[in-house]
């Protein structure tokens, strides 16, 4: 259910940049103050925020280790717990949680031995406030924190915990609180990692991140559409809007996030209006993602790591969709630059056998939002270019999955258990959106195919989206998997001189749907 108009009309917003939309609702309704970034916002930063650039993260959000408010209880039990890397997994990691009021002097606790944590390591609490809107929500206060943790010691696993003045998580009443982490290994090995993308809040989404956890994995990649607080998705302040979901969202992904870095990156349905220009402000309160080239308080979804002779790069698709325009172009291109030299210095990089690179609109896809025509003209032809070896996308739910592509054809045919080599062949694009959100469907003409339930066909009929956000019909050969079910994605690494990508996706019952193999050079 969407929000009243509160100052722009709908007709009006639809063809307007986020930006576009904070500077007309800057001048226009700053009495009536309906305009309210994160935190705690002098108005003097609030002013420099707008006319199109984005507000830097002290002006998002408050970040103070003591909060500039009477503390909050003693007793305010920490949770939400997620890690997500430093900019080196071997050695770094951000431990991030939320608690429920104003706390004093947050911090973690960590060693090698859960019955020794040692000292305490600092941690900054990010203040997120919500203005309210009358009849439709009350005004929010979320209190975030995060922790800064490096020079740990490669393939270790070490044990933490959270707390802040009146809760220790040393105390024998809180131990059941302790948690363990691992860093990557030194080198090369063999690992699993796992991806989906729409997953929100409900018994689906619970389910999927359950059966996620016995798949062990070192990482997990989440491709964007994190909770939908924003159930709309337009990047609209009109849009619907209820941060209590982000509560609901942590406490359910923390059986897993607390030990499984939870790498994320952003969707539509994840620019939330309400707190800077670009609608960003939420995602930089409430997780730390590696600062790795890009800034970091522009564009949160935009970094790589390394894990193993894997590297991973997180892009940010808002910025160059023609389906959904608010944030379209708001990098000015030095998102598209930065991904040509990232993926230049993983190819050239002799640890790195496999290039992963995931985003939120989908590059190739038969299902309700189809291809994002702005992704393909802007990003296929790096891919191309530096043999990227599997996409992983989300925003259409579903499973879907194409054969090897180059140029936007099919360079080899990969059924259900086949193999592929990206310098020959081309790369392999998985729509991974069965998170938990509720579910598409395909073309009439595209029925479901799956391990054991195996229909192919030579051709689909879909469309992809123009600049001017018409539909542009195309008949397609690449669509090779699809399953409408929840799932996610697991892709088993191995290194040495028979490295592979062993890629598998898992129905919500423990089912394989496919199966296929990375190998260059084979």
């Amino acid at each position: 259910m969407e929000t009243p108009d509160v100052g722009i009309p709908p007709r009006l917003a639809r063809g307007m940049s986020m930006a576009e939309q904070y500077e007309y609702l800057r001048t226009k309704l700053t009495r009536r103050r309906t305009l309210v970034s994160a935190g705690t916002v002098a108005a003097d930063a609030l002013l420099a925020g707008c006319g199109g650039r984005s507000l830097g993260p002290r002006a998002r959000a408050t970040r103070t280790s003591s909060p500039p408010r009477p503390p909050g209880r003693s007793s305010a039990v920490p949770f939400g717990r997620h890690l997500s890397f430093g900019a080196d997994p071997r050695t770094g990691m951000r431990i991030s949680w939320q608690v429920p009021a104003a706390v004093r002097e947050p911090y973690v606790r960590i060693g090698t031995r859960p019955d020794d944590l040692g000292g305490k390591v600092r941690a900054e609490v990010r203040a997120l406030h919500t203005p309210g809107v009358d009849g439709v929500r009350r005004a929010l206060e979320q209190y975030y924190v995060h922790a800064a943790v490096d020079g740990l010691l490669p393939g270790t696993t070490y044990y933490y915990g959270v707390g802040h003045d009146g809760f220790d998580p040393a105390d024998a009443e809180h131990r059941a609180t302790i948690a363990p982490l691992r860093t990557a290994p030194a080198g090369p090995g063999r690992f699993v990692f796992t991806a989906f993308g729409d997953q929100g809040v409900g018994r689906s989404a619970a389910a999927v991140d359950r059966l996620l956890l016995k798949a062990a994995p070192a990482f997990h990649l989440h491709a964007g559409d994190i909770c939908y607080a924003d159930g709309t998705g337009r990047g609209e302040r009109t849009d619907g809007y209820d941060p209590t979901a982000w509560d609901a969202f942590l406490k359910q992904s923390e059986p897993v996030a607390r030990s499984v870095p939870w790498m994320v990156t952003t969707g539509n349905h994840d620019m939330e209006a309400w707190y800077s220009p670009d609608g960003y402000g939420g995602q930089l309160a409430r997780f730390s993602l590696p600062d790795t080239g890009f800034d970091p308080r522009t564009a949160p979804g935009v970094y790589t790591f390394t894990y193993g002779n894997v590297g991973v790069v997180a892009l940010d698709a808002n910025d160059v969709s023609y389906e959904i325009p608010a944030n379209r172009g708001y990098t000015q291109g030095r998102q598209t630059a930065w991904l040509k030299r990232t993926l230049a210095a993983l190819r050239a990089s002799p640890d790195v056998d496999f290039v992963v690179v995931f985003f939120h609109h989908c590059a190739y896809s038969t299902s309700a939002h189809a291809s994002d025509g702005g992704v393909r003209a802007e990003w296929l032809p790096l891919f191309d270019r530096y043999q990227v070896d599997l996409v992983v996308n989300g925003h259409n739910h579903v499973y879907e999955r194409t054969d090897a592509l180059k140029g936007g054809r099919v360079g080899r045919t990969v059924p259900v258990g086949g193999s592929t080599d990206p310098a020959r062949d081309g790369t392999v694009y998985v729509t991974a959106g069965g998170g938990g959100r509720d579910l598409y469907g395909f073309p009439a003409d595209a029925p479901e195919s799956y391990e054991g339930r195996v229909r192919d066909r030579d051709a689909v009929d879909t469309f992809h989206w123009t600049r001017s956000r018409e539909n542009a019909a195309e008949t397609v050969e690449w669509s090779r998997v699809r399953y409408r079910g929840f799932s996610f994605l697991s892709v088993e690494a191995t290194g040495g001189p028979s490295a592979r990508l062993t890629v598998s996706a898992l129905a919500e019952d423990g089912r394989r749907i496919d199966r296929f193999e990375v190998r260059r050079g084979a």
